[in-house]
């Protein structure tokens, strides 16, 4: 019989500068566990990427991640706090009420990868 639980999944977020996009995530709230080889293995609780030393023309500008939280609201809070925008000069969205069922708002990272951060409506 075939297994094909999977364990999870991870995107690899590219970087035009590494060591600011580290520096970025950690500010963030993430943890970096292991970095090697041009990757750096990042969590957050049960969640994780990996940050890669790699940028093609083009392509961070390009990149979207979804994070799907409990409470928006105090993730919107998390980030004013930690004063990432003007630390490292990312754009950040207000929350807005989406269509398609959920709250959310928009980061981008130092090299430009939107991240949407968001919360289910019931």
């Amino acid at each position: 019989m075939l297994n094909l639980e999977v364990t999870e999944i991870k995107a690899f977020v590219p970087s035009k500068n590494f060591e600011v996009s580290k520096q970025f995530y950690k500010d963030m709230g993430f943890t970096m566990a292991s970095e090697g080889g041009g990757v750096a293995y990042f969590h957050f609780a049960h969640v994780s990427f990996l940050l890669q030393d790699f940028c093609a023309e083009n392509l961070a500008e390009n990149f979207m991640m979804h994070l799907l939280v409990q409470d928006v609201d105090s993730w919107w809070a998390h980030i004013e706090q930690s004063d990432i925008v003007n630390r490292y000069g990312v754009k950040i969205w207000p929350i807005q009420l989406q269509s398609w069922g959920m709250r959310d708002f928009c980061i981008t990272d130092p090299s430009g990868v939107l991240w949407r951060i968001g919360q289910n409506v019931d």
